[in-house]
């Protein structure tokens, strides 16, 4: 068991370290960027961005938002269980909070299947080019997430296991900001234009 004690009030070590918040910060920059560009193509051309938008399913995305605010919710409880040395239940939190990514991308697939059968696809138009390449990314750092969240779960459950709030916390950062992406995605591609 990890048993060196984290300074939680030292400003230089936030929750899951300094790495794992550099690490957000640049994706939070990637991603905010992107959306700009995203509303300033979309004020060029105001029509295509609209009637593009209308063929988005946004029930499909309100459901993938419900799957991910769930999980994040699933899993700041996995910490909160860690950190009362509860390792069975901070684990099953885990889970909950795979299933939770693991819907998402099963419905983000049945999204992804109706666009091509639809013809849809990057170079359909400005608008596509910017949904496929901005939820495309997003998946792929829901996958890496889950990627994460098997690791550290199954580091956690070894016996002798040397998995620490630190790593646990880590894992919990980097899966809401995940869920942080996705509540900025969301609006701006389903909702606005």
């Amino acid at each position: 068991m990890n048993t060196h004690k984290i300074d939680y009030k030292n400003i230089y070590y936030p929750p899951g370290g300094i790495l794992m918040w550099i690490i957000i910060f640049l994706e939070l920059l990637t991603f905010g960027m992107a959306l700009v560009a995203f509303v300033y193509y979309g004020k060029e051309q105001p029509e295509l961005f609209h009637q593009s938008r209308l063929q988005l399913n946004t029930t499909f995305g309100a459901i993938n938002t419900i799957f991910l605010l769930t999980s994040g919710f699933f899993m700041a409880n996995a910490v909160l269980e860690f950190k009362n040395n509860n390792r069975l239940k901070s684990s099953l939190y885990f889970k909950l909070t795979m299933l939770g990514g693991t819907l998402f991308l099963i419905l983000k697939g049945v999204e992804y299947s109706h666009k091509i059968d639809s013809g849809i696809s990057l170079d359909t138009n400005m608008f596509f080019t910017f949904y496929w390449m901005l939820t495309g990314f997003h998946l792929i750092h829901v996958i890496m997430g889950l990627v994460i969240l098997i690791w550290t779960n199954y580091g956690m459950m070894k016996k002798n296991s040397d998995t620490g709030i630190d790593d646990v916390e880590a894992c919990a950062a980097f899966w809401h900001m995940c869920d942080l992406i996705w509540l900025l995605l969301f609006p701006v591609l389903y909702l606005i234009f």
